[in-house]
């Protein structure tokens, strides 16, 4: 009662009416409820956001659904995640409330300036009430939304910064708090662990690819399959897995070492295969060191002088030798077009064991069609040898023998002249025979000696003193195997006319050379950048010859202007059937 009472007085000294008081009691209660609800309802909301980035093991969608909960978690109007590359740029830019249009209109994603580049340099969480009113701000580009608050927070994976999540304008209009920044936090440790559970992933099912990979290039390389098709499905296995945009196989050609591109997969493939690297490209750099070469700009670094990298503009890039130091049996370069990602070292390892697997199957598979090869070669011996032995020595006699009966004829001259026409025709035989024992040896010695490829460089590199400049060489096609001798000697002949021609008359600053041999013709294509063929001088006896030369075959010689200035000259002729 006392207690009751001295309430009583002590609302009564206040002047509020009991009833008044209740409501505002009632209504603090209210508004801890509504927090208390508000912090539950908030933390499921986190651990739904947790659970989304978490249910997924494939790499992108992981980092969207993260950016994306991060935005729904402190009611952000924008979100985006920053991916970190190996220099601590911005390498991927994952974005969340900007549509494509508005992204068009901004042009490239950011590389790590301004606020983005002072959470890469001081990875903590950064709270501002406005981006713009920062020392750091370096503004924004035309075309992009207003900005003005501003939450970051690092994701961290095994310690390693991984990237930054970067969170603008809330839409409430208040500034974001320390419960955003705590949220945020959580969920970046979240993030972390997720990401780090997709790239292991991601990693182990490419090793399993490369795995698969290598099993079926050492299947097919020894069931016999033909070394090019091997190499240029090798070569697109490789810029699959890799998620390249160019890959390319370089190996040597005749004895003195340099380096053909014999097979190409990607943006450019047809117009690098074939075409032969100088000594100042990086690929060839690499086939005599026998290390690994990268580069963040191929086509701009000053490490390297042509190459496909000359011809096609191309980005960040890694060349990689196949064998071991001592034996590098080609060079293999993987690349992105300007602008793509650096390729990570794990890719790297990969792509080195892979060529390491493919240069031992090449390695087998050669040693196995040496084999074969040698089978091939004793049985041309022995049956050279059982021709000039048994066979030989037998029509040999049976002729001694008919021309000792032709004495005992004389008094039958029809008998003795039909004898003479048998002996005529056994010599002519013997003579056939022995034409086809040197044939089956000369065939074998022709195979070993250099193949036309190599007289192709040899003749291009004789040239290039006249020229005062290295033509560019393109080959390809089956040169060495499906055209004959008689024909590589007039192409070669044909070949040093045409650039004798550029070097005497053209005044030419560059020569492309292709060669290519396709099912049924052999074709030749010279293109200078000269001044072109005066048409003044109608007498031409070189173009005649070449003419000439194609006509002989059954083939086609063409002479036409090349843009934007000098001369293509073209050479076909059918392959033959002999080859």
């Amino acid at each position: 009662m006392d207690e009751h009472a001295q309430v009583s007085r002590e609302v009564e000294a206040s002047g509020v009416s009991p009833q008044l008081r209740l409501d505002a009691l009632l209504d603090d209660l209210q508004q801890q409820v509504a927090q208390v609800r508000g912090a539950r309802d908030r933390v499921h909301t986190l651990l739904d956001a947790v659970l989304a980035v978490g249910s997924d093991l494939d790499l992108e969608v992981v980092l969207q659904r993260i950016v994306k909960s991060a935005t729904t978690l402190v009611d952000a109007q924008y979100g985006a995640l920053g991916v970190l590359g190996e220099e601590g740029t911005i390498k991927q830019f994952i974005t969340v409330g900007i549509d494509d249009e508005a992204i068009a209109r901004i042009g490239p994603y950011p590389r790590g300036e301004g606020i983005l580049g002072l959470l890469i340099r001081r990875p903590e969480p950064l709270r501002l009430a406005n981006l713009a009113e920062h020392p750091a701000s370096a503004g924004f580009p035309a075309g992009h939304p207003a900005m003005t608050s501003f939450l970051g927070a690092p994701v961290r994976v095994r310690e390693q910064v991984f990237g930054n999540l970067y969170l603008t304008n809330k839409k409430s209009g208040a500034e974001f708090d320390s419960d955003d920044e705590a949220v945020l936090r959580t969920l970046a440790a979240a993030a972390g662990v997720a990401i780090d559970n997709a790239r292991l992933y991601d990693d182990a099912r490419r090793r399993q690819r490369w795995l698969a990979a290598s099993n079926e290039l050492t299947r097919s390389l020894l069931s016999g399959a033909e070394p090019a098709a091997v190499l240029a499905s090798f070569t697109g296995t490789v810029r699959e897995i890799a998620c390249a945009d160019l890959v390319t196989l370089a190996v040597p050609v005749g004895d003195r070492g340099e380096l053909v591109i014999e097979a190409a997969s990607g943006a450019g493939a047809e117009e690098v295969r074939g075409l032969v690297l100088p000594a100042t490209a990086l690929a060839a750099k690499v086939y005599t060191s026998g290390e690994t070469i990268t580069s963040e700009a191929v086509s701009a670094d000053p490490r390297a002088e042509g190459g496909s990298a000359s011809v096609v503009e191309l980005g960040p890039a890694f060349f990689v030798p196949l064998g071991t130091r001592e034996h590098v049996r080609g060079v293999l370069q993987v690349a992105h077009l300007p602008g793509g990602a650096l390729f990570t070292d794990a890719v790297i390892d990969m792509v080195t064991g892979f060529g390491n697997q493919a240069a031992l199957a090449l390695d087998v598979a050669e040693h196995r069609r040496d084999s074969e090869r040698m089978v091939v070669l004793n049985d041309r011996d022995r049956i050279a040898r059982d021709l000039h032995d048994l066979v030989i020595q037998r029509m040999f006699a049976g002729a001694l023998t008919l021309q000792s009966t032709l004495g005992r004829l004389s008094d039958r001259p029809e008998v003795s002249e039909r004898i003479q026409r048998v002996v005529d025709d056994l010599d002519d035989t013997i003579k056939i025979i022995r034409g086809t024992i040197y044939a089956l040896r000369q065939h074998d010695r022709d195979r070993r000696g250099s193949g036309l490829r190599a007289q192709l460089v040899a003749a291009t590199e004789r040239a290039t003193e006249s020229l005062g400049f290295a033509p560019a060489l393109r080959m390809t096609g089956l040169l060495d195997t499906a055209v004959s001798a008689e024909q590589a000697e007039q192409l070669l002949a044909v070949l040093g006319e045409a650039l004798s021609n550029a070097a005497r008359h053209a005044a030419a600053t560059a020569v492309d050379i292709g060669v290519e041999v396709t099912d049924a013709t052999v074709k030749l294509r010279v293109a200078d950048n000269g001044r072109g063929i005066d048409p003044a001088v109608t007498r031409r006896s070189g173009l005649a010859n070449l003419r000439g030369r194609a006509e002989e075959q059954g083939g086609a010689f063409t002479v036409s202007a090349n843009r934007p200035s000098g001369t293509v000259v073209e050479w076909v002729v059918p392959l033959s059937p002999t080859a």
